[in-house]
């Protein structure tokens, strides 16, 4: 972290005097020599002031949640869970989302651990009773559809009302859709007007796991 930080520092300076956001990372990750994990870390947690302010500004308290629609981002929300059950490093971003490291895409393969995640947000869910939820899944990662009948089945067991379903373009149909967006994507929170952190949420308040914070 004594690395870490100054190289936050410098990486947000760039960013608010309008560098691209990947050369500036490259020039900051090379003067510091950071290894690609260290990279990652910066990318996914430092944004300049105005755009932490924006997005701070559309999160909604988890009371909010209850009698609204909830969109479920689903494998952005259940791979960071995973990661925290893995141990994987988490880290508290500007903007005031908990991300992951752990640089898992569409190599994620359901496992075990998916269902503990999945059981973790509806032990939210269910407190907290949203209207409905829609959890979305993309398409391309593998037996995304099995995965799909699987939170059907799980959420029916425990009364949660809602329908998950896979989608080409999970960005652009979660953007279209109304309701709560939960999820720590990027481009989803900035096309959002409500956002809810639902896996940082459960990090910090019920796995209660150390975060890293820039």
């Amino acid at each position: 972290m004594e690395l870490l930080r100054p190289a936050a520092t410098d990486f947000r300076f760039l960013l608010s005097r309008k560098y691209p956001r990947k050369s500036a990372l490259n020039f900051v990750g090379n003067h510091y020599q950071l290894s690609s994990v260290e990279r990652n870390l910066l990318y996914r947690s430092v944004f300049t002031r105005a755009v932490a302010r924006k997005r701070r500004a559309k999160t909604v308290r988890i009371g909010e949640l209850a009698g609204r629609k909830l969109v479920i981002d689903g494998y952005n929300c259940l791979i960071t869970l995973e990661n925290a059950m893995k141990e994987k490093a988490l880290v508290l971003a500007d903007d005031g989302f908990v991300r992951d490291t752990g640089l898992v895409f569409r190599g994620f393969r359901q496992s075990a651990l998916t269902r503990k995640a999945w059981f973790l947000v509806t032990s939210v869910l269910k407190r907290y009773r949203p209207s409905f939820v829609h959890v979305m899944l993309d398409e391309p990662y593998a037996r995304s559809g099995e995965l799909a009948v699987l939170v059907n089945r799980w959420m029916a067991e425990e009364g949660v009302h809602g329908h998950a379903e896979t989608t080409r373009n999970t960005e652009r149909q979660i953007a279209a859709m109304e309701g709560i967006k939960a999820t720590a994507d990027s481009n989803i929170i900035d096309h959002a007007d409500m956002v809810f952190d639902m896996a940082g949420h459960v990090i910090r308040y019920i796995l209660k796991k150390r975060l890293i914070r820039m």
